[in-house]
């Protein structure tokens, strides 16, 4: 199909809101709608008003449709993102802490510059590539700690438990599922009660979904380009909540981010604050792969 040039003007805040009547949006307080179109752009909410469209041709809503609802479901995503932020650091800095701990128990300090320890290539992994940013990013870095350990030592890496911290989730990632040997990768899952495969397999979904929040994207309808290997073994407090029948959408992440909370952070409230998110906002928990009656689930009571 040949393409064509794109030719529609931009519109005034006023034409805006004419549009939105003209396709049967309700808009009872004008200036309150003003507002956030002045603060949020149209082309951003238009992806939380197309579930209400009822034919997205001709972009006509459902009726009784209001730009309360649309905007409830913006804020919604708002707090799901920060809530997710919330959860990802903590198990960041929790799989950081282990990889350090017990690989470098296993192997010293300095594991990271022993090739032999990583798969030289494999995919997009190239050992020699990654040390070398790794290399760079100590160089670059800021952080006085850093600077102190580049100062005294010659080794061009500081010691792994220095080094996991400037590490992104990213790079985090990457350093893991490359160690060459399984019992490496086992070293640093079973603290978790996890398996190898369905830890590194998170954990590059997990990079996703927190660039996802860090980037202000839509995370609360959205089908996730990068899915990850469900467990079917251990850990066995979840087993029984996931959803096969939905892995594109964010329900199987949350709940895993829900039982490594448990086991990282004892007394946290994580869980009853998603929860109180999705009830306060009477968000249909479907549009997120969550199942049918999923708060009558053991592992979803507080």
């Amino acid at each position: 199909m040949s393409k064509i040039p794109y030719t529609k003007p931009a519109l005034g805040l006023e034409q805006q809101i004419l549009q939105l009547r003209a396709r049967g949006m309700v808009i009872a307080d004008e200036p309150l709608a003003k507002h956030y179109l002045g603060y949020i752009n149209y082309y951003r909410l238009a992806a939380y008003w197309l579930p209400f469209e009822s034919d997205h041709g001709s972009h006509q809503f459902h009726p009784g449709t209001t730009f309360e609802q649309v905007l409830d479901r913006y804020v919604f995503d708002r707090e799901l993102r920060l809530l997710l932020i919330d959860a990802i650091e903590r198990v960041e800095v929790a799989v950081r802490t282990q990889y350090a701990y017990q690989l470098g128990h296993a192997h010293g300090a300095h594991l990271l510059l022993n090739a032999n320890l990583f798969q030289p290539n494999r995919g997009r992994w190239s050992y020699t590539a990654n040390r070398q940013q790794l290399e760079q990013d100590v160089v670059n870095s800021k952080e006085l700690f850093i600077q102190h350990l580049l100062d005294k030592y010659k080794e061009p890496l500081p010691p792994v438990w220095a080094a996991v911290e400037i590490m992104t989730l990213g790079q985090l990632s990457k350093w893991y599922a490359n160690l060459k040997l399984r019992a490496d990768r086992n070293r640093v899952a079973h603290p978790f009660d996890m398996d190898e495969t369905n830890l590194a397999s998170f954990l590059h979904h997990l990079a996703v979904v927190r660039n996802l929040c860090a980037h202000h994207s839509r995370v609360w309808n959205r089908e996730l380009a990068f899915t990850f290997k469900l467990p079917n073994h251990r850990p066995a407090a979840v087993l029984g909540s996931l959803n096969p029948a939905s892995p594109k959408k964010l329900y199987n992440t949350l709940a895993i981010l829900g039982y490594l909370l448990d086991r990282v952070s004892p007394g946290h409230h994580w869980k009853s604050r998603l929860q109180q998110l999705i009830q306060a906002h009477q968000i249909p928990a479907n549009e997120m792969g969550f199942p049918a009656h999923w708060l009558q689930q053991p592992f979803w009571q507080i």
